[in-house]
């Protein structure tokens, strides 16, 4: 009995001991996140971009290992804030696959009609259903970062402060995963409403600036007809780091890899190596009309323009390029001293 009694008695103390020990346990602790924290990668950097109507076979698989960065384009946003759905996903995954087998940092850039970015960057909840439905997509597709081709943001329209405040939430959830961000932007050589609604606000958020130095006829007085001449890309430079303080490590210059005639036609820089044009120049007549290109020389100056002054150099597109010797990404790498073999 009185063995029985204690046990009773050990069982009840036992009892009220866990009942206090319970009453007093601390809140579990918030689980520490496994993500790495966000290093930016700020080594010099060749990108190309590959448009989805581009077919993967035109482009030679050793072309790939002449750039660090491709971005896939494009992939759309809606008004509110959800994504269009991708074109041509089997050409997505065929360059995303080629891409990775060489070492090349994949991307996808995202661009449409600049009203659509308007209405949406204008609403605190189509924003944050974009950047989600961004994150997703990167994450799905293991992708290294994304690329936002806006074309552009205006003080005129009141988008200025909006696409700063997407580019920062952007880049926060991007960054948290690893991830970079990176932006295609004017080349800032025209003043008015376009280059101002750039603000420098948005610097920090962006790991660098795909600057399109391109597509401008008529800016250089001493060549009329050429859309990227040196002249243009020594001032976009000059404005955007020396005038409006841009780190030097995130501005990237872009080079046109097609020509234009006088009437704002283009051509595909492929199309004069075909007509067996004399590529070390910057015009060449095909079908008896005129057209103005970057040839190899010219690319290998802006090249070193890039090393100088800037933190990388980018090419639109990336099939508009030939796949011979003659290639102006190939000219790019030769002066730069990368090897690609």
């Amino acid at each position: 009995m009185k063995k029985i009694y204690l046990l009773i008695c050990a069982t009840a103390l036992l009892a009220i001991s866990s009942c206090k020990k319970s009453d007093s346990l601390p809140e579990p602790p918030t689980p520490v996140s496994p993500l790495v924290p966000y290093v930016a990668d700020n080594s010099f950097k060749i990108i190309a971009y590959f448009p989805s109507y581009r077919d993967p076979s035109a482009v030679a698989d050793a072309k790939y290992k002449m750039i660090t960065h491709l971005f896939y384009a494009f992939l759309n946003p809606n008004p509110d804030g959800s994504l269009a759905t991708l074109e041509q996903p089997g050409r997505f995954n065929a360059v995303m696959q080629k891409a990775r087998a060489n070492g090349v940092k994949t991307g996808i850039s995202i661009s449409g009609a600049k009203s659509i970015f308007v209405t949406m960057a204008a609403s605190q909840t189509a924003r944050n259903l974009f950047v989600a439905q961004v994150l997703n997509f990167a994450k799905t597709n293991n992708l290294d970062g994304v690329d936002m081709d806006w074309e552009y943001p205006s003080t005129s329209d009141g988008s200025a402060d909006n696409y700063v405040l997407l580019m920062k939430t952007l880049s926060d959830s991007l960054h948290k995963y690893n991830k970079f961000l990176s932006a295609a932007i004017t080349p800032g050589v025209y003043a008015g409403s376009i280059r101002d609604g750039l603000k420098s606000d948005v610097f920090p958020a962006v790991d660098f600036f795909n600057i399109m130095v391109y597509d401008g006829i008529g800016w250089d007085k001493d060549e009329p007809i050429q859309h990227a001449s040196y002249n243009m890309a020594l001032s976009s430079l000059n404005y955007w780091l020396k005038t409006r303080g841009m780190p030097k490590e995130k501005a990237v210059l872009g080079i046109p890899a097609y020509g234009k005639n006088a009437s704002n036609a283009a051509r595909a820089y492929r199309d004069f190596v075909a007509a067996n044009a004399d590529i070390s120049l910057d015009s060449a007549s095909v079908d008896g009309v005129k057209y103005y290109f970057n040839g190899t020389t010219t690319t290998k100056k802006k090249a070193k323009l890039a090393k100088e002054l800037a933190n990388g150099l980018m090419f639109w597109e990336f099939y508009h390029d030939d796949n011979s010797a003659n290639s102006i990404i190939k000219a790019a790498n030769d002066e730069l001293g990368r090897s690609y073999n």
